[in-house]
This record gives C-alpha cells, structure tokens and sequence, in this order.
C-alpha cells in the first residue's frame, strides 16, 4: 500500500489568518493554567462565539466524516452518558444557532425540535429525549456538524472522567486510549506542570465551575504539514515529518497549532463539555503579522527543553527559530495576543 501523501498547502484568507487565536501574550512560555471567562473577546475574533466556525467549516466536517467512517471508534460515549449528550446538544444547537443564525436555526415547541443546518444540507426533526428520533447517538449527531473535538467529562469521586467524545484531530493523543481515564491518568505525560502544581490547582477550579459560566484557555503546539489528524494512532503518517523539514521549505510545512479550550457545565447530568476547536497557521502566514513572528522567535528559542521535547519540536526548532530570526530585530512588543494595528504586511 502506498504511504499516505501529505495534505495540501494550507490556504488562509487575510481574515482567517487575523482571526487566529494566537496563543503569546508574552516573549516567553511556561506552562500554566491560563483560563479565562468563555466571553466575547475584542482580541480575536475566534473567541467572539461558543463554538467557532470559519471558512474551513466544511472541508474540516468532510474530513470528520471520513476519518469517523474509517475509524468509528473516534467517537466513544460510556452507557451512563445519556443525559449528557442530550445536554451538550442542546447546548451545541441552541448555541450555533444564536451565534450564526444564516447558517443554523432551531426550532422549539415543547420536546418536539427541528435542527437546520444550511451548510451541510440538513433538516432534522426530533423528540427531545428520545433517542428513537436518531440514526445514531445525538452526541454523534451534533458533534460531526462542528469543528474540533468535543469531550464530555463526568464529574464523581471529586474528579473529572473522560467518559464521552468525538476526537478526530487530536495532538498526538488518542481517545481510544484516554477514554475512562481521570483527570490526572490522562495528564499525566505533561512536563513541569505537575511539579508546579498546575494540574491540582485546575482540577479544583474545574469541579466548581457553574452553568453559565464557562471558561477557556489556549494551549499550543507545532505541527508538520497540515495535519489536523495528528493522533497517536496514525502517528506513522505524520510523525515522519518533522524529520525533513529544512531551511528551504520550513515556512510552507511548519505550523503553530493551537487549540482553543472551551469548557462548559452542563445543566442536567452536571458534567462537563469540554471542546477543543484546532487552528493551524503556516509560518509564511505568520511572519506576515509582524508582533506574532517576533514573538514566536523568541518564545521557541528560549522553550524550556522539557517542553520543546514533550511537544515534538526538537527535530525542527532551531531551523524554526533561525527562519524567523531574520524577522526578529529585538524591538520590545506589546503584551497580550491581539496583532497591532498594523495588521498584515
């Protein structure tokens, strides 16, 4: 069988590209619990809604549905879910249709409800509670209609459980395996962090998070080509990859992957919905934001190498960082994530 082919160049329009979530708020980066109310924010359009879409809506839904077709078990939810999936759907569908109603409508009368979904052509009326009005379950349902993964996570025994998802482009992790894990199993090979006490002091700030209040937080990685499906199980496609990246072609094939990390209660099974929507930015569309390529020189130059390690950068860091030193003249920058107004050059 022949090896996979790379996917093609990542093409991103100037807004794409200015609504990306950059995840540096300063010239430095240590792990840290950096979770903020989920409000709309004026310094990135990506946070302005629940569940973010943009003009990779589609393409990112038809490559869910390819790999769920390929693989189902990316979407794994334990028997005593139930009422949580019912919950994080009507959370996703009241949600969508609030922020985007040009694309999505939801209409309510009583338990009956009709979901609209313009973009992907569908019409779908149900009973609310009542699984007989699916072809499968409506956590599946909803979830492949979104961009990102979705996790629900059970709340008993004073921690958290990854007890449901939809995970289809995860960064070198699988669901398949975490699923059932507690908040600290599935942590676990995170450097640093559990000797700061990062984790402790999350878990603790988690379980007491209140319906209609949710948090978020960035978390970031790299990645080579645009692999969106970089999971532990396909790692023989993309993990060969960031051992060719040169000087010549580094700006094309090196990407800043962050996650932004939404995560919500929910009002009935009292769980946890956590979404994790993924963006990716190739460095020839970064060095074009003058803040975010100076910043990002010095932030993977001066990376802890615990961190460097634990995120697959060592193969290709420093022909990143010597790429983007030439755009780097050590004028001090403005702190926080938003581009300045000088926007894209």
């Amino acid at each position: 069988m022949p090896e996979p082919l790379p996917p093609p160049l990542l093409v991103n329009s100037d807004k794409t590209i200015l609504r990306f979530p950059y995840p540096f708020p300063e010239d430095s980066y240590m792990y840290s619990f950096n979770v903020e109310p989920h409000t709309p924010s004026a310094r990135a359009e990506s946070m302005r809604a629940a569940f973010d879409i943009d003009e990779h809506y589609l393409t990112e839904c038809r490559q869910k549905a390819g790999i769920l077709a390929e693989d189902p078990r990316r979407c794994l939810i334990l028997p005593h879910m139930e009422q949580a999936q019912w919950d994080f759907l009507e959370l996703a569908m009241t949600s969508l249709a609030a922020d985007y109603p040009h694309h999505f409508t939801l209409e309510r009368n009583g338990g009956h409800w009709r979901w609209i979904n313009r973009l992907l052509d569908i019409d779908h009326a149900f009973t609310f509670g009542d699984p007989a009005g699916f072809d499968e379950a409506p956590f599946r349902f909803i979830a492949r209609q979104m961009q990102g993964d979705m996790v629900l996570l059970d709340q008993r025994d004073n921690t958290l459980w990854m007890d449901a998802g939809m995970v289809t482009g995860a960064a070198d992790w699988s669901l398949k395996f975490d699923v059932g894990m507690s908040f600290h199993q599935w942590h676990a090979p995170v450097p640093k962090a559990h000797e700061l006490g990062v984790f402790d002091r999350a878990l603790r700030y988690l379980l007491m998070l209140r319906h209609d209040h949710p948090v978020r937080r960035l978390n970031w990685t790299m990645t080579v080509n645009p692999w969106l499906d970089t999971s532990a199980e396909n790692y023989t496609i993309w993990g060969p990859d960031r051992a060719t990246v040169t000087l010549d072609d580094v700006a094309d094939r090196v990407h800043l992957r962050v996650e932004l990390q939404a995560l919500f209660r929910l009002p009935r099974s009292h769980a946890l919905a956590f979404s994790i929507r993924t963006y990716l930015l190739p460095l020839r569309d970064i060095v074009r934001v003058p803040k975010w390529r100076a910043r990002l020189h010095r932030v993977l130059r001066d990376l802890d190498p615990a961190l460097s390690t634990y995120k697959g950068l060592d193969l290709y860091r420093q022909v990143t960082v010597k790429f983007l030193s030439r755009y780097d003249d050590g004028t001090p920058l403005s702190p926080g994530i938003q581009h300045d107004a000088t926007g894209l050059v």
